[in-house]
């Protein structure tokens, strides 16, 4: 056995680790105390309404999802791949979206249990609240980690040099999940928090989550479905992108050595075990401040896979660029963390002048965060240009093969702390959630303040774990950009600006991120509009204000579930079949060009939105500690319809656009074999196929537009009980 294959069974079973490492950590959390009575019954409203909503999509989707897998086994089929690659790519796209799925459900639930759990250690310290909470959303970190990395090595070891073109279809399962997850859950969250804060704090006055607003368990809800289910799938798909482009491309460089795909599976192994180092870690440090205990987390497992990246430079590969690329995307990752933290963190200059700008109303608030998402996403972009042409620089004397290589290793050095990621984010709606059954359930003002104080750092947490993964999402993209070259065979002919065509798909790219944003955020205001009508209804109810009838939470709940599958279908057709229509209308140099222009636009928009919402939501946070007036003042007023304006911005369309990207490329990439012989043999057939593909899109843009929605809801959640009986 030759010390490739032990490598390959070590990056097996450093995977198993990670998912046995999860084991442990839920077997911690679920020996934590639960709570009181009334806790409990917060807690167990939310968990019924987030497993609802996800079981609701996984139907929603299973139609598509077949369709999908006879569509990809065609794409390898009329390829002319082998039958049992064919067979193997569309089983992978299965499996894929499987993983994708177990790892969005079963996260979510261990970031429900954690949530009750974290509110009873509020009451010994916000160290052991930090601690379970952090622990609870690494959970769903080492199953992004494990599955992602088992699933891809194991297509690996069975195919070996065959491998990227299965994992085309493992990674397409994955980034499917993770479109529908994070339109769905962005819809379904932002719908109910919109609507909650407009009337609960605007127009009653009344606290975050205060059990009187019948919008409040949907918003806790949102809060895991969007964020911890949604994030998960997302990033999980970006770790699978990664491996796919990295692999085929390292088959493209010559003279071929199998050290080259070793190479990535490797660094995602060591990855794993950093991950493992730092997110354990992280109740070590002595801080009382729940970032900077992430933060120094982050900052270990970095210094541990840096160190370890170039040990196997040196001593296996014999080639410190690949060290130097990695370790780019490490850096990559740090400096997203750093930049996030300065645009988005309530303590920075950036909040703070924005916060201050509600002396003057709401209009002069949204103006500044306008101007300050615009404004840092010009640095976001030039911090990637630089870490690309850094890439570029490392690998310029070996050819273009070389350096998109080197690209795809930078979204792999990147990606490899995906563990401290995602227990970053899935930490925002534990504490979000915690802060909340602590209202609701009338916990002392000690731990309200912990809590409090552990939602402020989960929200800066989850601006820069956006961050990061938008910034993978465009590393990802990039390397499927350059396989794509590869077979669509542009590389030797090249993508001009000087040709039309190219220009043509340019443009429409540049366009597609901008509608599908516009019906995110429309979808979110059309569902925030239903809701908003039904809060008022339920407060005009005898009791309700007085807080001797309970609100009638349910009909909420079903509200933002039946909105946010409303969107699923028309967005995903958009991003699944606008490349296939390119493609075969205007022809492979067009969708060069179509790619581009999804990619920087997309990027652009992404940092935006995210950093924007991010900003004002922090600003609100930062008054209702006192700053400005504090609660109940008219700068608070101001703040609070900042934040609404960008929470659809900063939690759906933003983040939605991350596997939008991806989808497309992927789609793109599985196509192009197909587009090629169709437009080179049967030309008519493309034409015919494009007419059909573009009256399909239409309906799809016709169809979310539409301000038609209907709802049949039970008066209160006994009756429905009854109408069971």
């Amino acid at each position: 056995m030759g010390f490739e294959d032990i490598a390959l069974y070590a990056v097996v079973a450093v995977s198993i680790l990670a998912l046995l490492y999860a084991v442990f950590l839920a077997r911690q959390v679920l020996r934590e105390k639960t709570g009181t009575s009334k806790a409990q019954e917060v807690a167990d409203a939310i968990k019924s309404g987030a497993q609802a909503y996800l079981k609701r999509q996984f139907k929603a989707v299973l139609l598509l999802t077949i369709i999908l897998f006879a569509v990809v086994f065609a794409s390898a089929y009329f390829a002319k791949q082998p039958l049992n690659i064919s067979i193997a790519r569309a089983i992978a796209f299965l499996i894929g979206a499987f993983f994708s799925a177990t790892v969005g459900y079963l996260g979510m639930n261990m970031a429900i249990a954690g949530n009750r759990r974290v509110v009873v250690a509020a009451e010994r310290s916000i160290k052991e609240a930090l601690r379970i909470a952090y622990r609870s959303g690494t959970i769903t970190g080492m199953l992004t980690d494990g599955l992602g990395l088992l699933g891809g090595t194991i297509i690996f070891i069975i195919f070996k040099i065959k491998s990227p073109e299965v994992l085309l279809g493992f990674g397409f399962g994955g980034t499917l999940l993770a479109l529908f997850m994070r339109v769905g859950g962005g819809i379904y969250t932002k719908a109910a928090d919109v609507g909650a804060d407009l009337v609960g704090k605007i127009e009653k006055g009344l606290p975050e989550d205060d059990p009187r607003n019948a919008a409040v368990i949907a918003d806790l809800v949102g809060d895991n479905v969007g964020d911890c289910a949604g994030m998960a799938a997302d990033i999980f798909e970006s770790y699978e992108v990664t491996i796919v482009s990295a692999l085929i491309l390292a088959l493209a460089l010559m003279p071929f050595d199998m050290k080259w795909l070793i190479f990535p599976l490797l660094v995602r192994a060591i990855g794993v075990v950093s991950s493992i180092i730092g997110t354990y870690s992280v109740s070590w440090w002595k801080t009382n401040d729940p970032f900077k205990a992430m933060d120094f987390s982050y900052d270990l497992s970095s210094v541990i896979s840096t160190t370890s990246f170039f040990f196997i430079s040196y001593f296996y590969i014999h080639d410190l660029r690949v060290f130097w690329t990695t370790a780019l995307g490490i850096c990559l990752a740090i400096a997203f963390n750093k930049f996030t933290s300065y645009f988005t963190h309530p303590d920075r200059a950036p909040v703070t002048n924005l916060a201050k700008t509600t002396k003057t109303g709401p209009a002069t608030l949204i103006l500044n965060g306008l101007s300050l998402g615009f404004e840092s996403s010009v640095w976001a972009i030039l911090i990637i240009a630089v870490v690309i042409f850094a890439s570029i620089m490392i690998f310029m004397k070996s050819g273009i093969s070389y350096i998109l290589y080197g690209v795809a290793l930078t979204g792999i050095g990147m990606l490899s702390h995906t563990g401290n990621n995602v227990a970053m984010d899935v930490f925002g709606p534990i504490a979000d959630n915690a802060n909340g059954i602590a209202e609701m359930s009338g916990a002392s003002k000690k731990v309200k303040q912990i809590l409090a104080d552990l939602d402020a750092a989960g929200n800066t947490t989850k601006a820069i774990t956006k961050g990061i993964a938008i910034a993978s999402a465009v590393i990802a993209a990039v390397s499927l950009f350059g396989a794509f070259t590869e077979a669509a065979k542009l590389q030797n002919i090249g993508l001009s600006l000087a040709d039309p065509m190219v220009f043509i798909g340019l443009m429409i790219g540049g366009a597609v991120p901008f509608l599908f944003s516009s019906l995110a955020i429309k979808a979110v205001g059309r569902a925030a509009g239903i809701i908003v009508e039904e809060v008022r209804r339920q407060f005009k109810r005898p009791g309700v204000m007085t807080g001797e009838v309970k609100p009638q939470y349910a009909r909420v709940v079903e509200i933002c579930t039946k909105s946010a599958q409303k969107e699923l279908l028309s967005l995903g057709l958009i991003a699944i079949l606008s490349p296939i229509l390119v493609g075969f209308s205007l022809h492979e140099k067009a969708l060069g060009g179509f790619l581009a222009g999804i990619i920087i636009t997309g990027q652009l928009l992404a940092v935006f939105m995210a950093n924007s919402g991010g900003a004002w939501d922090n600003a609100k946070k930062k008054i209702e500690d006192g700053f400005m007036g504090g609660k109940g003042s008219e700068e608070h007023k101001a703040a609070v319809i900042g934040d609404t304006v960008g929470d659809p911005l900063k939690d759906t369309a933003g983040p939605a656009l991350n596997p939008m990207i991806k989808v497309i490329n992927l789609v793109s990439l599985l196509i192009v074999p197909v587009i090629l012989t169709v437009n080179n043999q049967s030309p008519v057939i493309g034409y015919v196929i494009s007419g059909i593909l573009l009256i399909i899109i239409v309906w799809a843009i016709w169809k979310s537009k539409s301000d038609k929605v209907t709802f049949k809801l039970e008066d209160d959640i006994e009756s429905s009980v009854k109408a069971k009986k």
